[in-house]
Order: structure tokens, then C-alpha cells, then sequence
């Protein structure tokens, strides 16, 4: 059997915003019921003529953990072809952290210089203005907020994905109806796992993407540690 082409995604945020429901939400198109560690979960795509296998690796735990944490979280963040951001909608902080997430992923945290976030931490946008890593930006828990104030939240998540160069979804984990086919988020998702795998396999000749995003099919397992 020949072997899948592979790519690897992390899902990155804080404890609890809601990345194992939404890992689940991508592999399984259902409502993870209790959400605890999820290992090896699978979907299959649509039956075309090339298959991508994308392992989803759920990385959780405190941005501002001691260093022997952040060490061992390193491990996970070796040969990376995308990143997913998670953060909930409904909690500021876990917004604020995406920061540190990312700058620690993408191994560049130890001396951020630039512009003050809101959160305090020094963050220069031209560090993500030329990243070779495609980024997505998830806010969960979006039937959560009054109605009267989604405008203000939608508002702040829009800076945020500026600030990253990555393209944004907010949905509800627990409704799968945000990423049905069709819709804008489905769209973007679509879009995002394309980057990725243009980015891992056809950068160095771009002559075989021909067809490339009529003629695929996507995998999923995800692996979690918090």
C-alpha cells in the first residue's frame, strides 16, 4: 500500500477554549459529547483522486507555563505545516494569549520586540508578515455572547486576524450546522488545508497544482496533549 502524503497541524490556545470539541467537530462531524483526550480520530473526505492525510496534534496547557514546560511542548511544534489558533470568544485572555502561542510555536518568543499588545507582551506584526506558515484563526463558543455585543467581539477578532495574516471562522463546537458544506466557514477551512498543502508539496513546482484543488481529499487524525 503506498504510502499518504502527510501534513502536520497544530491546534494551539489555552486550556479549556474548546480545542478538543473542535478537533472532534473536524474528524468526526459531530458533537463530541465529553470532551477528554482524543487519540487517532479520522474522516474521510470526498472519493477523488488524491488523498492528504492531515494529522491535527492538540496542544494545550498555559501559554505562561515555567520553562521546563515550554520545552516539552517544543517537541510537538518540529516540522510544522500549519497552525490553527483557537481561542474562546466569550474569555479576552485566551484572545490576548493567541499571541504568545504562536510566537512560541513558531520559535520566536524569546526576545518579541515591537508593538505592545493589549496584554502587555511585546509583538511585531512583520514577524508573521513574511511566516512560510499558513495560520487559521477559530473563536469558539460563539452562541455564547449577547447579541449586543457580538459586534463589539466580532470587532476585536477582526484586529486579531490582521495581526496574523490568517483568515478567521467563529462558530459553536457543539453545532456542527457552522461548518456545513457549503457555508463560508466550511469555505475557509477548505482553503486553509489547500494553503497548507500547496505550501508542503507543491511550492518547489508550482506546475502540479494543476487540478490540484478539484482532485483531493483529506484524512484527519488528531492527537491531543494538554
Amino acid at each position: 500500500m503506498a504510502s499518504l502524503d502527510r501534513v502536520k497541524v497544530l491546534v494551539l490556545g489555552d486550556s479549556g477554549v474548546g480545542k478538543s470539541s473542535l478537533v472532534h467537530l473536524l474528524c468526526q462531524n459531530q458533537v463530541l459529547g465529553n470532551p477528554s483526550w482524543t487519540i487517532h480520530d479520522y474522516k474521510e473526505g470526498t472519493p477523488e483522486e488524491k488523498t492528504y492525510y492531515i494529522e491535527l496534534w492538540d496542544v494545550g496547557g498555559s501559554v505562561g507555563s515555567v520553562s521546563s514546560v515550554k520545552s516539552t511542548r517544543a517537541v510537538f511544534y518540529n516540522s510544522v505545516n500549519g497552525i490553527i489558533l483557537v481561542h474562546d470568544l466569550t474569555n479576552k485572555k485566551s484572545s490576548q494569549n493567541l499571541y504568545r502561542w504562536s510566537l512560541e510555536a513558531l520559535n520566536k518568543d524569546s526576545s518579541p520586540t515591537g508593538v505592545i499588545v493589549s496584554n502587555g507582551s511585546d509583538y511585531d506584526r512583520e514577524q508573521f508578515a513574511e511566516n512560510p506558515v499558513p495560520l487559521l484563526l477559530i473563536g469558539t463558543k460563539f452562541d455564547q455572547i449577547p447579541e449586543n455585543k457580538r459586534s463589539d467581539v466580532l470587532n476585536r477578532t477582526a484586529f486579531l486576524s490582521e495581526d496574523f495574516n490568517a483568515e478567521e471562522i467563529n462558530l459553536d463546537c457543539t453545532n456542527p450546522r457552522y461548518l456545513a458544506a457549503g457555508t463560508s466557514n466550511a469555505v475557509k477551512l477548505s482553503r486553509f488545508f489547500d494553503k497548507v498543502i500547496e505550501k508542503r508539496y507543491f511550492t518547489r513546482d508550482p506546475s502540479q497544482m494543476t487540478g490540484f484543488t478539484d482532485r483531493k481529499r483529506f484524512n484527519f487524525k488528531s492527537l491531543h496533549y494538554d
